[in-house]
């Protein structure tokens, strides 16, 4: 019967491209994500639209009766040296803790690869904390591979 329910449930979700409306719905996954990370919501929202009007950069929503319960954004990158090629990076992707495991992420997934393909990319990457053994298996069990460390920096 499970597997019927989430078959249902994953039916009634809508994936599009995000909008300006959809700031507020965003904030809430976001936070579900780094829940001790203090949000500077006025940088937040200036970084959301700069990205919105980009076009190298995609954001989708995934909404269940009008309700935000998933995000996804990429952005295009250029690589020369190892793959010769437009590589799409994801650079958010989250679900809503209620909504996990009944296919709203692979439906957002789909449609960033979808988007990137679309707009000349070749290959996908991201990057997942340590941590977060559950993402790294929802990859895994999509074709991806682990393949590098990530670094950052400050200033």
């Amino acid at each position: 019967m499970l597997g019927g329910m989430s078959a249902l449930v994953t039916s009634m979700v809508e994936i599009r491209k995000c909008g300006a409306e959809d700031f507020d719905g965003i904030v809430p996954l976001l936070r579900q994500l780094w829940p001790d990370k203090p949000f500077d919501l006025i940088s937040l929202r200036r970084v959301f639209d700069r990205s919105l009007a980009s076009d190298q950069q995609i954001y989708f929503c995934a909404l269940c009766d009008r309700q935000t319960v998933g995000f996804g954004s990429l952005t295009i990158n250029s690589k020369l040296l190892w793959s010769e090629t437009l590589v799409g990076y994801v650079s958010d992707m989250v679900v809503d803790e209620a909504h996990r495991g009944r296919g709203v992420g692979t439906q957002i997934l789909d449609h960033l690869v979808a988007w990137a393909r679309e707009h000349g990319c070749r290959r996908i990457e991201l990057n997942t904390a340590f941590h977060r053994k559950d993402s790294h298996a929802f990859y895994e069990r999509r074709g991806f591979k682990s393949g590098a460390y990530f670094y950052s920096k400050s200033f």
